[in-house]
């Protein structure tokens, strides 16, 4: 469904009883909606919650800034070192917490549970301290702070990291091999070993909405928002950091950053997951994000 959240045209999902407290998902770095495991949404609401996943801005069926130019990632880092408040980006990361906020806003939920994966977990960060009075709790999954002098990927993963940001893909089949390419760099052991689901999740994803700029201006927020430390130091609601042991894009101290600069933060460490949901791990992390939920 769509709704109208921060003044644009946001698609959402509603899934369980409307009367159950609510967990917001919030999908990471050119990730739709669908991307979440039903598996996983199900497990939740099975838990006793109502779960509402949405497509952020620039990718899936919500708002497209088309024609909107974002920088060149490269140029755009170098010159944030030297100017780290001067704003490059078509939108940031803040603006995107308040698109989440306005999808909370759109159904009338007061108050909600805030999980995030990767970039995902950067923008609940945001809402976690800027909009405190809408979060029960918080759980960033496979995030970091980006704050200075935390490990970045590995050269391969950044490098494909990169030229997905800047590709210029004619046709999906073109895109598809690049996203599978980089999917199959970042995924734990267990999900390499399952590349035609991953191949055909991609193709559904395209199915859905083929947008090459989105990513873009996506990674133009991130590099804009910069370092998050000082956002966490700010987070004063109950939050559980979840990262997995394996990951190749974003190492488990980034994740282990954001627990150490949240006021009593929790950090669980899942073993055998990379930078992405394993199948065989999802009872375990709908147990762990249901518990921390409910204690709050």
């Amino acid at each position: 469904m769509q709704v109208i959240a921060n003044g644009i045209n946001i698609e959402a999902e509603d899934h369980g009883n409307p009367e159950d407290p609510a967990i917001l998902l919030v999908m990471g770095y050119t990730a739709q909606l669908i991307y979440w495991p039903m598996d996983f949404v199900n497990g939740l609401v099975a838990k006793g919650f109502r779960v509402v996943t949405f497509d952020n801005r620039d990718v899936g069926l919500s708002y497209k800034f088309d024609g909107v130019r974002a920088p060149h990632p490269i140029r755009q880092m170098i010159a944030k070192r030297f100017f780290p408040k001067r704003q490059m980006a078509p939108y940031n990361l803040s603006d995107m917490a308040r698109d989440a906020v306005g999808v909370l806003d759109a159904l009338k939920i007061d108050k909600a549970h805030i999980v995030g994966a990767s970039m995902g977990g950067m923008i609940g960060q945001l809402i976690a301290a800027d909009h405190a009075d809408r979060v029960l709790s918080f759980t960033p999954i496979m995030s970091s702070t980006n704050g200075p002098g935390l490990p970045g990927a590995n050269i391969e993963v950044r490098k494909v990291l990169m030229q997905t940001a800047r590709a210029k893909a004619r046709t999906p089949d073109e895109a598809l091999e690049l996203g599978l390419a980089f999917s199959s760099l970042i995924a734990s052991e267990e999900g390499r070993s399952r590349p035609e689901e991953r191949r055909e999740m991609m193709r559904l994803a395209q199915e859905r909405a083929f947008y090459p700029p989105g990513p873009k201006r996506q990674m133009a927020a991130i590099i804009d928002t910069g370092n998050l430390r000082p956002v966490a130091n700010r987070i004063d609601v109950s939050t559980m950091v979840i990262h997995g042991a394996d990951d190749p894009l974003i190492p488990s101290v980034c994740g282990q950053d954001i627990a150490a600069n949240v006021k009593a933060a929790r950090f669980e460490l899942v073993q055998g997951m990379g930078h992405d949901l394993p199948p065989s791990k999802l009872p375990e992390m709908v147990d762990l994000i249901a518990d921390h939920c409910r204690a709050a």
